[in-house]
């Protein structure tokens, strides 16, 4: 289980994205979070330690890119998530957001085509 800090999500969206070099990833990344080449070595070493990332030699420059998908590492962190708060109760998260009214009319509509959705699906694996 590859489990990320905050700023490893900032490198794993952008690696998702595209292939990048240190150099790509600092000019990308600088704006918005003012690291610098050296933060961003630290960083990718321990992403390849967790087993996040890989590199490969692009000539000049490694070149890394990712060894999990967003959707493996979103599926963790949420499980993580739901476990650590709510118990592992996706009920009791819902509820929690309903009744500190979270929940816009879209995101209503959304999470109720879901579950229909689910439904659906239990409905053939029986």
């Amino acid at each position: 289980m590859v489990s990320l800090s905050d700023g490893e999500w900032k490198i794993m969206n952008r690696l998702w994205e595209c292939e990048s070099t240190i150099t790509e990833l600092k000019n990308a990344l600088s704006a918005e979070t003012g690291w610098d080449k050296h933060i961003i070595i630290t960083m990718l070493s321990r992403m390849e330690k967790k087993g996040a990332v890989a590199y490969r030699d692009g000539g000049r420059a490694k070149v890394f890119y990712p060894l999990v998908t967003r959707e493996e590492v979103s599926m963790q962190e949420t499980m993580g998530f739901l476990q650590k708060v709510y118990r592992g109760s996706l009920g009791m998260m819902v509820n929690a957001m309903v009744e500190d009214q979270a929940l816009s009319e879209e995101e209503i509509r959304e999470l109720t085509a879901i579950l229909e959705q689910a439904k659906k699906k239990g409905a053939k694996s029986e």
